[in-house]
């Protein structure tokens, strides 16, 4: 990378300090041309300096700190520089636009991190990483990022890596070299075996993978019932505020709402829902719609029934309508008389906080979030890298039904290369320029 580049890298906004990030190749030289104080560039890499900004015609615009980084000890692995200026939206912008007037241009959002990874700094897991960690909604969220960052995950994949072109260059050397005395013939007796443990290895991987995701985008949950059963009190009373309107009158919520619940570290994104009913109220309805829509899409359904009448043809409805969804029965309004006998009906009352508790330990026990919350983290984290995960198993399963197959051990060869660029996609040995770029525009300025 030749030009440098600087942004804003705190958020907009009145605080404390803002900070500007420099990094490229003169970025040292370049911000010594307006900073006022001990020459930046006989400044020892990781110092901080004292100083101030000045404009090009000699005017103060800001007292500052600047720390230096020298590449490649850096986070871009190039020249950086930190200001740290005074925390205003005016001050920061003015010393942004002086340095701007240097060779210095903005940066594109992401720049900063897509730098790190091209310089060699980081690997594309560790680059999603920092994007997880800006993002975390909850602290097994931020776990999850962390592992990321530390290289463990991408240690994961590069173990596979390793089993697979090792494979690779066994099956290699049988073909290019078979007068090598030495080299061990590998047979399909011999592949097979070490192909099911390479995929029973990866299948695992993926499945707590999956879990990891929905740790860190949240549980789609959604809550449905009949009008009236007490969706909206049930939603107030699990965020502890009135975030849904709440009346005696049938069909009071017409659209989706939406809100958040971290619970024990995990995040449920919760939905509550129109009451499901039949209805000839054309805005009701499209609130209906959207209802068993948000249902398709739930990974979890709580089901509310009011526990103190007897089933109605609209509740019969619903339990049909999410026989197949993982779902939680609750019977609300249990300081009323129960006349519905259903097995696994969890009783609460959310007019006086009663069942709550349980409630929130069935949902951790229902998705098995006692065993995640206990493990280490150390898995996948997004969708690509569990496409691309799912793409080298399937390549690993063409080499083992190739065998089945008693194709020559050489075709075995091709599927199995084609898994180790699905691998290596992962950790970003070989993606294409333009995939890179789409990545990392999805970062935010001075990232």
């Amino acid at each position: 990378m030749i030009d440098n580049i600087c942004a804003i890298a705190t958020p907009f906004g009145t605080g404390g300090i803002s900070v500007i990030r420099i990094s490229g190749k003169t970025a040292i030289s370049e911000l010594n041309k307006i900073f006022k104080g001990p020459n930046l560039e006989k400044a020892k890499s990781h110092t901080i300096k004292y100083g101030h900004i000045v404009s090009l015609n000699g005017e103060i615009l800001d007292e500052v700190m600047v720390s230096i980084f020298r590449a490649p000890r850096s986070f871009t692995a190039e020249n950086v520089c930190e200001i740290s200026t005074h925390g205003g939206v005016l001050v920061t912008q003015s010393v942004l636009n002086e340095i701007l007037k240097l060779d210095v241009r903005l940066a594109e959002p992401g720049e900063f991190t897509q730098r790190a990874y091209l310089n060699g700094r980081i690997d594309l897991v560790q680059a999603e990483a920092v994007m997880d960690l800006i993002e975390a909604q909850n602290e097994s969220a931020l776990k999850i990022a962390n592992l990321g960052l530390s290289k463990k995950t991408s240690s994961l994949v590069q173990n596979l890596l390793n089993k697979v072109l090792d494979l690779i260059a066994k099956i290699e050397v049988n073909i290019d070299y078979p007068e090598y005395d030495d080299a061990v013939e590998m047979t399909h007796e011999l592949i097979k075996p070490i192909l099911i443990d390479l995929i029973k290895e990866i299948e695992h991987l993926i499945y707590q993978s999956k879990r990891n995701q929905l740790i860190k985008d949240g549980i789609n949950t959604a809550i449905v019932g009949r009008p009236n059963v007490g969706k909206s009190s049930l939603l107030n009373a699990l965020l502890e505020e009135d975030r849904a309107i709440v009346t005696d009158i049938s069909g009071t919520t017409r659209d989706l709402i939406e809100a958040r619940l971290n619970l024990g570290g995990i995040t449920l994104n919760l939905v509550d829902t129109a009451g499901i009913r039949d209805t000839d109220d054309i805005v009701e309805s499209i609130g209906i719609d959207r209802s068993i829509e948000a249902i398709k899409k739930a990974q979890l359904v709580l089901l509310v029934l009011d526990q103190s009448m007897e089933l109605t043809e609209e509740d019969k409805r619903l339990l049909e309508l999410t026989k197949d969804k993982q779902r939680i029965l609750i019977g609300n309004k249990s300081d009323l008389t129960k006349k519905i006998e259903l097995t696994n009906l969890l009783l609460i009352s959310s007019l006086h906080q009663e069942g709550l508790e349980e409630l929130e330990k069935e949902i951790v026990k229902r998705l098995s979030l006692v065993e995640i919350e206990a493990n280490d983290f150390n898995y996948l984290s997004n969708e690509r890298q569990i496409r691309k995960i799912t793409d080298a198993k399937n390549s690993l399963n063409q080499a083992l039904e190739a065998i089945d197959n008693l194709m020559p051990v050489d075709l075995i060869a091709v599927d199995l290369s084609n898994s180790y660029y699905h691998l290596a996609d992962i950790l970003g040995l070989s993606y294409e320029s333009s995939i890179i770029d789409e990545l990392f525009s999805q970062f935010c300025l001075g990232k």
